[in-house]
């Protein structure tokens, strides 16, 4: 042959395969050794693929299997990686003649990585809608992206240019307040039409939306609270994805979607799995309906869905080193696949935790999600914790009262007795709003006592509190008009802001007095194992006066709240058996010495959180 002609076709050929090889994309773009699990699921996507076979010649990794999907451009390898050591290896992809090789990498894990700690009792969690917090790198705000959108800050529904630097920029705030988690919404790609700035339409999964920052950055992000002490939880969705996903660009197949053929919409009946009426079609509208036309629903009984969901959550984890998870309508994806991954998750990471967002108006309702109750028919969901929006629903009104006995502590006491149902109360999630709910301020308050006396009593429950940005700020407001109203940037959080509420000096003498005290409270309450892990003991409201104890190994916390808007003189006969002849308590909000003899007295809507 013409050495010149073989030279050509020798160029050929390598242009060939490179250009073959640029034209894939595989995911995840790497893995790691040593998992518990030892099968990945590689997806791989790019033009005719599924026309090739895939080979890899490295030892301890071999594949299990290939499956073609509906769309010639997908090709799902199964591959096992018990046996293999960390390394760098081909996957060649062969069609007839033609061939090409993808570099692949198993990564060396972590030596602790399975000793990763999730959150706890000890933990307050502090949310944050990274587009609403702070924008510390005004650089990403507007950069090319596939679908259209805006920033406008004026604009209560379109992106205002929050992100992941502009966090980092505030720990010292976020760690001086007191917190010791951060959840922060979804911040995975959303390359929507009009930007989804809360991030709850996902385009990529493994990918930290460019507006917030990268993937890098957003590891960093983890590591530096890490370094103050302090916890990361990753929002996460598996029941539905973007409608701008590639995915629905270039469908996989039938059945990677439900309800493909004919739009149909969720009916929220969550009740239906244990309500003892419920019809079928009801059922099949709740579980396979759409959440709302921009977010297609991602049919998790399909093996393939569950797997690629599955690990992309353990990819994240181990990648980043997050300490939990927060699972978005929880109730809407299925229930068996939902436990899978639970126990695929614990089996890797034996200390961690997740939370489920199962918006159930009853507290029975949401007992029935927790693993352990003995509420869901013997099926274990394996979902370590749960969420408790029943407070969030009577929180407002019921610390709001101004009723002369102070009625509203009531039904808060009413609800404690309820927490029987759940088989782990260390393990749910309480709070008094989030990014979906009214804000528990209706209005910028004159006073601070409904405020003081729903977050005395939210940091000293049983449970694990969790704050919602700006709530120590007094942020208030509803979502009539629509949710943005209830998302609002923080002052001082961008550059060129008139007012920083970051600052003392940026502050109210109001908000400083909101923020001083939830400082006090959060920072007694960090290490504090008596408010963490221990019982509780309340009395029925007595003359508008909500007592309740938190004890453990011989350490006691003494909860008085007075509801009324008249000082009350408590006598304290019927609280014997936690006074134990105890004669005085130090109130740790404001240093007093409280003397506890025959009576007390309490001014109107006092608060006292009493060492005895």
């Amino acid at each position: 042959m013409n050495r010149h002609l073989l030279v050509s076709l020798l160029i050929a050929f390598f242009v060939t395969n490179l250009h073959a090889a640029n034209d894939i994309k595989v995911e995840p773009a790497f893995w790691w050794s040593g998992m518990k699990n030892s099968e990945v699921q590689l997806m791989v996507y790019g033009k005719n693929i599924s026309d090739y076979r895939p080979s890899i010649d490295y030892p301890g990794v071999y594949i299990s299997s290939v499956v073609g999907l509906e769309s010639p451009n997908y090709l799902l390898i199964y591959i096992n990686v018990a046996d293999a050591q960390p390394g760098n290896f081909n996957i060649t992809f062969t069609q007839g003649k033609k061939s090409f090789t993808y570099p692949y990498e198993l990564k060396a894990r972590k030596q602790d990585a399975a000793e990763l700690q999730g959150f706890n009792a000890s933990d307050v969690l502090y949310l944050i809608m990274p587009d609403r917090f702070a924008n510390g790198d005004p650089s990403n705000d507007n950069i090319p992206m596939k679908m259209p959108y805006k920033v406008d800050r004026n604009d209560p529904n379109a992106r205002h240019g929050g992100d992941l630097a502009g966090i980092e920029k505030h720990l010292d705030y976020i760690e001086d307040l007191g917190v010791t988690a951060i959840w922060l919404n979804p911040v995975l790609e959303n390359d929507m039409e009009g930007g989804s700035y809360h991030g709850y339409a996902t385009t990529d999964y493994y990918r930290v939306d460019p507006r917030f920052g990268t993937n890098e950055e957003y590891v960093q992000l983890i590591e530096k609270t890490n370094q103050r002490g302090m916890k990361v939880v990753m929002d996460m969705i598996f029941n539905h994805c973007g409608s701008d996903h590639p995915w629905m660009k270039d469908i996989p197949s039938r059945d990677w979607f439900n309800h493909l053929d004919k739009y149909v919409e969720t009916n929220h009946h969550k009740e239906a799995y244990f309500d003892p009426y419920a019809s079928k079609y009801d059922w099949d509208v709740m579980m396979n309906g759409w959440f709302v036309p921009s977010m297609p629903d991602l049919n998790q009984k399909n093996p393939h869905v569950a797997k690629y969901l599955i690990q992309n959550s353990i990819w994240w984890i181990e990648y980043s080193g997050v300490n939990g998870i927060r699972q978005d309508t929880y109730p809407y994806a299925d229930v068996d696949m939902m436990a899978d991954w639970c126990r695929e998750v614990m089996n890797e990471y034996p200390n961690y935790n997740i939370v489920g967002e199962a918006w159930m108006n009853y507290t029975i309702g949401s007992a029935y999600w927790q693993t352990g109750s003995k509420l869901n028919f013997g099926k274990d969901t394996e979902l370590k914790s749960v969420m408790d929006f029943r407070l969030m629903n009577i929180a407002s009104e019921a610390f709001h009262d101004d009723s002369e006995w102070g009625s509203g502590l009531r039904a808060i006491s009413e609800h404690m007795g309820y927490d029987y149902v759940y088989p782990n109360i260390y393990n749910v999630l309480r709070f008094l709003e989030n990014h979906d709910t009214d804000r528990f301020l209706p209005a910028m308050p004159t006073n601070l006592d409904a405020y003081k006396q729903s977050m005395a009593f939210l940091l000293t429950i049983p449970g694990i509190p969790q704050l919602y940005y700006g709530e120590e700020l007094l942020m208030n407001g509803n979502k009539q008009k629509s949710d943005g109203y209830i998302r609002l940037d923080v002052p001082g959080g961008w550059p060129g802001d008139t007012e920083n509420h970051f600052t003392v000096s940026g502050r109210s003498d109001l908000q400083n007095e909101a923020w001083d005290f939830t400082q006090t409270l959060l920072k007694w309450r960090k290490g504090n194992d008596v408010i963490a892990y221990g019982k509780m003991k309340h009395f029925i409201v007595n003359q508008g006066v909500y007592v309740y104890e938190r004890s453990l190994n011989g350490k006691s916390v003494l909860v008085m709240l007075n509801g009324r808007t008249s000082e009350v003189n408590l006598p304290l006969d019927r609280y014997a058996e936690v006074l134990c002849g105890k004669k005085s308590g130090k109130d740790i909000i404001t240093g007093r010495t409280i003397t506890l003899d025959k009576e007390v007295k309490l001014a109107p809507k006092e608060v006292l959180v009493m060492e005895m």
